[in-house]
């Protein structure tokens, strides 16, 4: 982990930390395949939190400093929230151009699995994906930018996910990837569940596979 503007990803004219300010206000993090190669993109963010006896405090949300993060200025376009039961699968989701869509998932009740794969046909990883559970115990959040499916998967009894997303939902962009694709395989912890089934909605349940997807040319170039 490292300092949010500190990251590789930061451009050069970005504010970096001063040397007797090192104490981040987020840690951020890439993370790596299970072919142990890191994904250029997807981002693993944990705030500092401030708590004591009376309770806790943390910044969910710093334009500038996710901007330093991620190296770029993002805007975002609107904001998501999900009720999801155990058991509850959602994805594997993304929207293409003209409309793609970029997001920003953290769990604020329960805990969920959260995945991203990267889809895009001239990326050295290409159909390589990374996880991390997100939970209102961790308080992380995972950067899902676009040219990357994004799924989760509900471990608690509840879980509330809440994302900001760079564009708007767009129903002809739309395109989905079923979640236990065999050319992926995404190790999902199914053991978690305690012996629940995954759920799918009707649309998830029927997703192309990445192969089918990318011989529709329904990829990222």
């Amino acid at each position: 982990p490292i300092c949010c503007s500190c990251s590789p990803r930061a451009s050069a004219t970005m504010r970096r930390c001063r040397p007797a300010l090192r104490c981040p206000p987020m840690q951020v993090e890439q993370l790596s395949s299970r072919q142990g190669q890191r994904l250029d993109g997807p981002l693993l963010i944990t705030p500092r939190v401030f708590g004591d006896e009376r309770g806790w405090f943390f910044e969910s949300w710093n334009q500038r400093r996710f901007d330093e993060a991620v190296g770029d200025a993002v805007v975002f376009s609107q904001d998501n929230h999900s009720r999801s039961q155990r058991g509850v699968l959602r994805g594997l989701h993304y929207q293409l151009p003209p409309e793609p869509q970029a997001k920003l998932v953290r769990a604020s009740a329960g805990a969920i699995f959260d995945v991203a794969v990267d889809i895009r046909r001239g990326s050295p990883t290409f159909g390589q994906w990374v996880g991390a559970e997100l939970s209102a115990k961790n308080q992380c959040q995972f950067w899902v930018p676009e040219g990357f499916a994004h799924g989760f998967l509900t471990l608690s009894e509840q879980a509330e996910v809440q994302y900001k997303a760079r564009g708007f939902w767009n129903r002809d962009c739309e395109r989905a990837i079923r979640w236990d694709d065999p050319d992926l395989a995404i190790a999902w912890p199914l053991e978690r569940l305690e012996g629940v089934s995954v759920s799918l909605s009707e649309k998830d349940a029927g997703a192309a596979g990445l192969r089918q997807n990318l011989e529709n040319g329904a990829l990222f170039r």
